[in-house]
């Protein structure tokens, strides 16, 4: 692991190794010899957590006693990682830890191997919400992130003859050592039914939800530990239980189903992340989970809001709700419900603190992922919420026509229910006080384009923060060879303050230190190396070029561009056996949504394309393709750390940010990528010649999207060599059954299978794509040059950092205090805590 300036100089090294021992036989009888690997990674994380509870009482007694405003960042997801080395690191025990353990004959490495990863996120999407707890503990801010205890994940990903096969993701089969079950702050969740209407003695219209389901919300807490400031925040997440359990009196009866009918709606709910929502089963299932972590999430707010306050009218005052994407919407109504129907609040006192409480990140340029329900199914599955929505949804009616009188075109564009359907991210934008984007092209784009009615209407609302990543994971304890080796040239201060690794750009023509740092890149792709050779099977060589494209598969993330143009290199070397070529090896990463037919069949392709190419001993292992299995983040820090070359071709105009382009940069790999998301601000850092950039910028894209004139047949019919690869799709080279392929050929030339036949523009950028990876070639035979763009990119990293973008948060829209802990022992309490005797 990485040097780090530890505070543990009153570290029992012996008790440690006690308490671990101990634990092996109060958690299973055994001696650590007996012990099973993951019995061993148990008993460790226990006593680390042991190291945590202290301060993570002391942080919330101090947030009680200090009564500062909190964030409640609110996502469908949180992608964790491994908790036990990022506990360690954050706690800065990990060196004197690591010794204990060796010292008992363990190997660190071998212990956070038994972790699974959290199944608790998918994509970018919840790896930010991840990023952004760490750097809200870091800096002190009192923060709750709030989401849901899933049962299996998404799922876990196993390729079977190269198709995508997905297995649920087990992962707390052993159970998780550092959660906190909370029974005392259960919640109840109500769904269905009607609502009744009564007037009360003052004359007021009192709503009561009658005839429903309803399930218990049981949250579980995990501490989020800040670096070295004894600042321990919590991720809570719910877990859903039935409100009346196994019914006995059906049991008996025969009626085995009804037993356990209640059970089997809870548990459903927690069960997995992202259910496929092709059918109207899977879309109510959505729902249902998004107002079941919502209402538990804002119902406990409230509720420890009250604890300390006695004016619920205040509550913006203490508390700000960040809904992370359009999932968590529904929370403005059930705020809204909450504050008239249980504190009887008039709609205009309640709606001035719930529009001074939300506030919403928008993530995604695709209308079609601004999520929109039926009527009917919110209707029904949250009849009191529709109502308040309904209700909404007039009054801002009115005040679009009162701002366009007349323009109905105005109404159609933002109005919240409309054509049949609640429109979530409308929904946001009314009711929350601030908007923003998550790179600066995204958000400009959100203003001129997708949300330009809103934007003209509220222009006060909308704001940009470009996302950023915690250095700590994905350098400090993914990269620790360069980690160690950033600080010995520029010292620690990175680690909290990642634009002071801008000092290293004076090392970046120094030979000495590009010849180090290139040697730290070729220990750490040895090191992926060996993963693909034990995982994969596939010997892949350490000097190739390492070309990287991991992330989550989507069409307009264009995993088939970069595959289509391995397609075309091998036929340059088959065609061309003499010509020179530097080695390649081009890995891929990726989930596909399990009922996203064409993301599958990518994934498929790559495979196809990886069995052929790897098994053709003719072309001297000049190529290599590997498609990694269930990547997640565990593997990814290994992969960012090998990266040479980072694939970031999303078409322009549809990638919101990216996080992933971050920590490659961060871990010194070139970008090569297209003018889109956060690669335009990547540029900007580092320089537009220390990236390969190609293809239409997003102006480009977005007048093709609009005017028409781009015609993909017309590539086909003058480019041989684009046109034998597509053909290839279908004529046999890569699979026996000549269909399999089609519907990918077809989304590419054929309009009447997509109604727009390249809609990605993947074939206009081909030939722009392929330059570039001329010029990727080129500069890498150039080892000092490379190792200096190499170098750049690594000190040019530092302002996507998460801390910059949480800062931002705080300062533009949050408003939220520091809390510093009174230091009663060392950053990491690891001294007084263990020295406590049992």
């Amino acid at each position: 692991m990485a040097k780090q300036v530890s505070l543990m100089s009153k570290f029992d090294k012996e008790l440690f190794k006690k308490n671990v021992i101990d634990n092996v036989k109060t958690l299973y009888r055994k001696t650590l010899d007996e012990a099973t690997p993951q019995q061993i990674f148990q008993a460790v994380s226990y006593a680390i957590k042991d190291l945590i509870v202290d301060n993570w009482m002391d942080t919330q007694k101090e947030y009680d006693e200090q009564d500062p405003k909190m964030v409640y960042y609110m996502s469908m997801e949180f992608l964790m990682g491994r908790a036990l080395g990022n506990n360690m690191i954050n706690l800065q025990a990990y060196k004197p830890v690591e010794e204990a353990l060796e010292e008992l004959g363990l190997d660190v490495n071998l212990v956070e191997d038994q972790e699974p990863d959290a199944a608790l996120g998918n994509g970018g999407l919840g790896r930010l919400a991840a990023c952004f707890l760490d750097s809200l503990a870091t800096l002190g801010y009192p923060a709750y992130g709030c989401g849901i205890r899933y049962r299996y994940g998404m799922f876990k990903q196993e390729i079977r003859d190269g198709f995508q096969v997905e297995v649920p993701d087990n992962w707390l089969v052993d159970g998780n050592p550092f959660e906190l079950r909370r029974p005392e702050y259960t919640k109840e969740v109500k769904f269905g039914g009607y609502v009744s209407v009564r007037m009360d003695e003052n004359g007021r219209n009192v709503f009561t939800q009658e005839g429903y389901q309803s399930v218990k919300a049981i949250p579980y807490d995990l501490p989020i530990v800040g670096y070295g400031n004894g600042i321990v925040n919590t991720l809570r997440i719910w877990d859903a239980e039935a409100v009346n359990c196994f019914q006995l009196d059906s049991f008996d009866k025969g009626d085995y189903q009804k037993a356990v009918e209640q059970e089997n709606l809870a548990r459903n709910i927690v069960e997995v992340l992202y259910p496929n929502d092709n059918h109207y089963a899977g879309k109510e299932l959505r729902l249902k989970q998004q107002y079941f972590f919502i209402s538990a999430s804002v119902q406990e707010a409230v509720a420890k809001y009250m604890r300390h306050h006695d004016d619920i009218r205040k509550f913006y005052e203490k508390v700000t709700f960040q809904l992370n994407d359009t999932h968590p919407t529904v929370a403005v109504a059930e705020l809204m419900r909450i504050l008239m129907d249980e504190y009887y609040l008039t709609w205009d006192e309640a709606w001035e603190v719930t529009t001074k409480t939300c506030a919403y990140t928008n993530h995604t340029i695709m209308a079609e992922a601004l999520e929109k329900w039926p009527i009917e199914l919110f209707s029904r599955l949250l009849p009191r919420i529709y109502q308040i929505v309904e209700e909404i949804n007039r009054r801002f009616i009115i005040e679009i026509e009162r701002k366009y009188p007349g323009n109905q075109e105005k109404i159609r564009k933002m109005a919240i229910i409309y054509d049949g359907q609640v429109k979530m991210a409308h929904l946001a934008i009314a009711a929350g006080y601030s908007v923003n984007g998550v790179a600066r092209l995204h958000t400009e784009i959100l203003k001129n384009q997708e949300l330009k009615d809103f934007y003209e209407m509220m222009p006060e609302k909308f704001n940009n923060k470009t996302n950023g990543i915690t250095q700590r994971r994905f350098l400090l304890h993914g990269n620790p060879l360069l980690a160690d080796w950033v600080t010995d040239h520029v010292g620690a201060d990175w680690i909290t303050d990642l634009p002071k690794i801008n000092k290293l750009a004076v090392y970046a023509d120094d030979e000495k230190a590009q010849q180090e740092f290139m040697n730290i890149k070729y220990q750490n792709k040895v090191r992926l190396a060996n993963y693909i050779l034990e995982h994969n099977g596939v010997e892949v060589d350490p000097r190739s070029i390492f070309d990287v494209q991991v992330k989550r598969l989507h069409e307009y993330k264009r995993q088939l561009l970069n595959i289509l143009h391995v397609m075309y290199l091998y036929n340059e070397i088959k065609e061309h056996p003499e010509m020179d070529f530097y080695p390649r090896t081009f890995i891929f990463g990726a989930k596909a949504a399990a009922g996203y037919r064409t993301a599958k069949l990518t994934i498929k392709l790559i495979n196809a394309v990886a069995d052929v190419i790897n098994n053709d001993a003719s072309i001297n292992g000049k190529i290599k393709v590997v498609f990694i299995e269930n990547y997640r983040v565990s593997n990814a820090e290994w992969i960012f750390a090998a990266a040479d070359v980072s694939e970031q071709i999303s078409t322009a105009s549809k990638e919101a940010s990216g996080t992933g382009n971050m920590k490659f940069m961060l871990n010194g790999a070139l970008t090569l990528g297209t003018m889109d998301g956060a690669n335009v601000e990547i540029v900007e850092e580092v320089g537009a010649e220390h990236a390969f950039i190609f293809g239409l910028s997003s102006d480009e894209v977005i007048n093709y999207e609009n005017h028409g004139g781009y015609n993909p047949m017309d590539i086909f019919n003058n480019d041989a060599d684009v046109r034998k690869v597509l053909m290839q799709l279908i004529n046999g080279t890569y699979s026996q059954d000549t269909e399999l392929f089609r519907s990918l050929y077809n989304s590419l030339l054929n309009t009447m299978e997509t109604n727009v036949a390249d809609r990605y523009f993947i074939l206009k950028d081909f030939k722009s794509y392929a330059e570039a990876q001329k010029r990727v070639e080129a500069a890498y035979r150039n080892e000092k040059g490379w190792a200096k763009s190499a170098i750049l990119n690594v000190a040019c990293s530092g302002k996507f950092t998460s801390d910059r973008t949480i800062q931002e948060y705080v300062d533009d829209i949050w408003k939220l205090d520091k809390v510093v802990i009174p230091e009663k022992k060392p950053v990491a309490p690891v001294a007084s805590v263990l020295g406590k005797k049992k």
